[in-house]
């Protein structure tokens, strides 16, 4: 139940742990096991199977659960295990309804004494931390404007170097309506719609990105309480958007629903990817802009050269979150106060942002963008 990636970082964060490592692939999971040394160990679970995971999760402090795509998902076996078995929880969801269907277990976890983070990725994730850390700041200035706009921009090169799982989430994104909030309204817009150039500063720069279904995008809007709120992401070669816009055009929703089907596409598709992966690389950027009412833009950039090494890194930087006892029992999203403190957040996304290329809060876009534009007497636009 783990990225390969997020045990490593995790061992490296802290070498003291002790690591289980669960998944039905016992050749893989054995072959992680060996490169993480005498404090792992690796566990044959099926996460269908309430029983196993119980089992395994026996005197297990946390449980990360990675086990996606969450699109289509069905139930929340592993969190219910956990509820179960008074085990800590943290998942990487990327799924708008599985995340809603998770935090229908906040009043369980709450009387079974169950600390719970759902989309506790890199985005969502370490996304919504930025961004609550962002509306935070700007409450607490004088004269700072109220937040009313904030946007997710997610750019990765190829696929990230993540393997057919982050494939079939794109496909099955693009099966599902996107929800977005404009001045405090829900509104339902198109799939791989509504493109957008942005610049994502040094050693990435300007990038198409486009409108997807994400979880971050509720649990903002109403957390946070801002009224117009929107995802989009993008990627490359510039073909691979044409690709993904021409799918949500022209392939029945439907189709792009059903996980068995487009199982099918990843397996025609996959091949190609990891070829083009090997030239575009898997360098991946997150740009979070905050607009308030008086005009002022703030934003935070978040840029990592390995999509692959900075997933693991992220979600490592919560387990450590929850298991040095930040998190309080129930279920909750990651720009929560009782999932992610306030006074845990600097240094979550201290951990979070290791081995990063470019990272910034608190910004001016002009400060961070590649070529800002002086409209005159030093200012920029």
């Amino acid at each position: 139940m783990a990225r390969t990636s997020f045990p490593t970082a995790l061992s490296k964060l802290c070498p003291s742990l002790q690591i289980l490592v669960a998944g039905r692939n016992r050749e893989k999971g054995s072959a992680l096991v060996s490169t993480l040394g005498r404090n792992s160990e690796f566990i044959e679970v099926n996460i269908d199977n309430s029983s196993m995971l119980e089992e395994a999760m026996r005197g297990v402090d946390l449980v990360v659960h990675a086990a996606g795509p969450f699109q289509q998902g069905g139930s929340c076996s592993v969190l219910e295990a956990a509820i179960n078995t008074k085990t800590a929880y943290l998942d990487v969801c990327d799924d708008t309804n599985y995340a809603q269907r998770a935090r229908s277990f906040h009043e369980k976890a709450v009387s079974s004494g169950v600390p719970a983070i759902t989309t506790g990725g890199i985005y969502p994730g370490v996304s919504n931390v930025m961004a609550a850390e962002l509306v935070r700041k700007v409450r607490s200035e004088e004269n700072a404007g109220e937040p009313e706009r904030l946007r997710f921009y997610y750019y990765t090169a190829g696929s990230g170097g993540a393997g057919p799982t982050i494939l079939a989430t794109s496909f099955l994104l693009l099966g599902e309506d996107v929800i977005a909030y404009n001045k405090g309204d829900e509104i339902k817009l198109k799939p791989y719609s509504g493109m957008l150039n942005i610049d994502f500063g040094k050693g990435v720069g300007k990038r198409d990105v486009f409108l997807l279904n994400l979880p971050e995008v509720r649990s903002a809007h109403e957390i946070l309480g801002v009224p117009t709120v929107s995802a989009r992401f993008g990627t490359s070669p510039f073909f691979w958007n044409w690709g993904m816009e021409a799918m949500a055009n022209f392939i029945p929703a439907e189709v792009l629903r059903d996980r068995s089907k487009v199982q099918q596409f990843v397996k025609l598709f996959d091949p190609l990817v990891r070829a083009v992966d090997g030239i575009a690389g898997e360098r991946v950027s997150m740009r979070i802009d905050l607009e308030c009412s008086n005009g002022r833009t703030t934003l935070g950039l978040f840029t990592h050269k390995k999509l692959s090494e900075s997933v693991g890194i992220s979600i490592a930087a919560f387990a450590m979150a929850i298991l040095e006892g930040s998190t309080q029992p129930g279920v909750w999203f990651p720009e929560e106060p009782e999932g992610i403190p306030i006074e845990a957040r600097a240094l979550l996304l201290e951990r979070a942002s290791q081995g990063t290329t470019n990272f910034k809060m608190h910004k001016a876009p002009w400060m961070v963008e590649t070529d800002p534009k002086e409209v005159g007497l030093g200012i920029y636009v």
